[in-house]
């Protein structure tokens, strides 16, 4: 016997329910589920509930928009952090003037209170409907599921979209607080060659008070924008001859090195050798280890002489190729493998961000070749040096997610279910609790995900640890085990960073700019109150600089007024100004990033600042 979630939620009491959780499948109300079915009723206070609540209030946006222009066509419009988005082709062009107008028919739509229904079709009678709708991108998605029947969801009569669900049973439940925020380009399934639909990004919250919140953070977060932080430091730029790919400017580049530099202090302290793998490698590699199968279409290809080779992705069957020179024993386990591995990924365009998402960037990478009794012995060896690493840089904390088997995978159920326990359990060892991260596994193991909070609260996904069983036995690895035997080595693939490239602009964002003197490009500027005191200035310039310190001097014909200014924009951490009292006392006026002051002689000022600017692991 069936009954809907409405009557499921009566039977049980519960009042304000907006949807149902039957056997660990989250549906709408009006969903029949059986009457046996173990239930869950997701309230405002549940998890689930803002999401859901999120998702319809996008349906209620493309309404609006519909409403408004009819000629509007709609394509997507997932939910993402704090808010959601919808994509339009629209012959009005939507500026931020409309989302007043937008917002007013978004509210009458709610208060309408449109009941909310979900309905199977097949597909074929789905592309019709679309078709003779206009609707030709929902049309189009439909004939790319390739699946007998879809699902819709309609409010009343006055609106119709294609979904999964699950759904509020009403427009009147979304009684959120929302607030459009912007309106980007965006080509029609991230491929430039399609058309650019208008996209509405939208801020949607429980409560007045945190949306107020999420705004003030939004404003913050632009302000830190790391593409802007780096024009005004000069650091890096990017341009369309090269998509996705980084210029580094002499600034970005010492800051770049520096943090390479520190990673790989700490690395080698901790019994890495570091390694280096080529950047093109034959075809017939990639087919062997199962990145052709499984990772082709994110793969740049070249061919010379009739052979297909392609620019690595990633750095793991290199490092594979380095361990099997020469016959290893089980005492030469672990043998930790570093490389600072260049490789591009063919990431669709319309994805692309700033140094955050990009196609050409090197990793801090690594890979661990150990037996499944080392497995928690590096983990929690991995989890200790992440954590070192992270306090260093100016993340206190961080959570971890466990990714378990994707759908497109290889290896069997077997191994993926001992990989995903040994790997649970060493977790657990190394003291650290986490969520599950449903399905997001590598396609050759389960893998740890460790997520950053920056100062904004926004979270970050940057170190990873996998566990891999497949890859070792699939290019012949093995080792000569205590019994005498061949036995496959397990292989953890692990990052502290991910991408040096992102991490910077993480950092930037993180810092605004401000990052922590020892990774500053250029640690003290050197400035003259006239030109008459340059001569002073160069000379102690000098003796900083050849102590390590690095250095500018500002002998522009400037006002002094407006030099140190210039140098506060471009984040300058420590400016040291001279006039003639300072020439005449050997002295210099420093004016920290905080605002601070001090007058110290110049042995005493080259001591503290190549103290402050010593990197943490020395």
């Amino acid at each position: 016997m069936y009954i809907s979630g409405f009557e499921a939620a009566k039977r049980g009491g519960v009042k304000n329910a907006l949807a149902v959780i039957a056997d660990g499948a989250i549906c709408d109300l009006s969903t029949d589920i059986p009457e046996t079915a173990t239930v869950e009723f997701i309230t405002r206070d549940h998890p689930e509930a803002l999401g859901i609540m999120r998702h319809t209030t996008s349906h209620i946006m493309a309404q609006a928009v519909k409403e408004l222009w009819p000629d509007a066509r709609i394509a997507i419009g997932p939910v993402i952090e704090n808010g959601f988005y919808y994509d339009f082709s629209c012959d009005h062009r939507i500026t931020p003037e409309d989302f007043e107008k937008i917002e007013k028919k978004m509210r009458e739509i709610i208060r309408a209170n449109y009941k909310i229904t979900r309905e199977s079709m097949a597909s074929s009678d789905a592309i019709e409907m679309f078709t003779r709708a206009g609707e030709l991108m929902k049309a189009e998605l439909i004939r790319d599921l390739n699946v007998p029947e879809v699902t819709l969801y309609r409010h009343g009569d006055k609106f119709v979209d294609l979904c999964r669900g699950p759904h509020l049973p009403g427009t009147g439940a979304a009684s959120v607080h929302f607030k459009l925020i912007k309106v980007a380009g965006a080509y029609w399934r991230g491929d430039s060659r399609r058309e650019m639909l208008q996209r509405i990004y939208a801020v949607s919250l429980f409560s007045g008070e945190e949306l107020e919140t999420c705004l003030r953070n939004l404003e913050e977060a632009e302000k830190r924008d790391h593409r802007k932080i780096a024009k005004d430091m000069d650091l890096f730029h990017m341009q369309e001859e090269a998509p996705g790919c980084i210029f580094w400017h002499p600034a970005g580049w010492t800051m770049y090195n520096a943090l390479r530099d520190y990673i790989r202090r700490r690395i080698r302290k901790d019994g890495y050798a570091e390694v280096c793998t080529p950047q093109m490698v034959n075809r017939s590699l990639w087919e062997a280890s199962g990145h052709w199968e499984q990772y082709r279409e994110h793969m740049f290809i070249a061919e010379s002489e009739g052979v297909m080779l392609a620019i690595k992705p990633m750095n793991c069957p290199g490092a594979v190729q380095i361990f099997n020179r020469g016959i290893k024993s089980y005492r030469d386990l672990p043998l930790r493998m570093a490389e600072f591995g260049c490789c591009h990924r063919n990431e669709p365009s319309g994805s692309l961000y700033g140094a955050m998402r990009v196609r050409g960037f090197v990793q801090d990478d690594a890979h661990i070749f150990c037996t499944p009794e080392q497995i928690n012995s590096e983990t929690k060896r991995f989890c200790n040096l992440l954590t070192k690493i992270y306090r260093d840089l100016g993340f206190d904390s961080f959570s971890v997610k466990f990714s378990d088997r994707p759908e497109k995978r290889t290896g069997s159920d077997e191994i993926w279910d001992l990989a995903e326990d040994l790997l649970q359990k060493a977790t657990a060892e190394a003291g650290l609790t986490f969520s599950v991260n449903k399905g997001e596994g590598a396609f050759y193991g389960p893998k740890l995900e460790f997520v950053l909070k920056d100062k904004l609260n926004r979270e970050w996904q940057c170190g990873t640890l996998q566990v891999d069983f497949q890859l070792p036995g699939r290019l012949g690895a093995f080792y000569v085990g205590e019994d005498g035997n061949k036995h496959h080595p397990i292989m953890l693939h692990r990052a502290v960073l991910g991408s040096l490239e992102r991490f910077i602009g993480i950092m930037l964002e993180h810092y605004a700019g401000r990052v922590p003197l020892w990774l500053s490009p250029v640690q003290t500027v050197f400035l003259a109150v006239t030109n008459d005191f340059d001569n002073y200035v160069s000379e102690v310039c000098e003796e900083f600089d050849a102590a390590g310190i690095r250095t500018e001097t500002d002998l522009r014909s400037e006002k002094i007024s407006y030099k140190i200014r210039s140098h506060i924009l471009k984040k300058t951490p420590i400016i040291a100004v001279a006039g003639a009292e300072e020439a005449q006392q050997r002295c210099l006026s420093l004016r920290y990033a905080d605002g601070s002051r001090e007058k110290l002689s110049t042995v005493d000022a080259l001591a503290k600042i190549k103290e402050l600017c010593r990197p943490p692991d020395l």
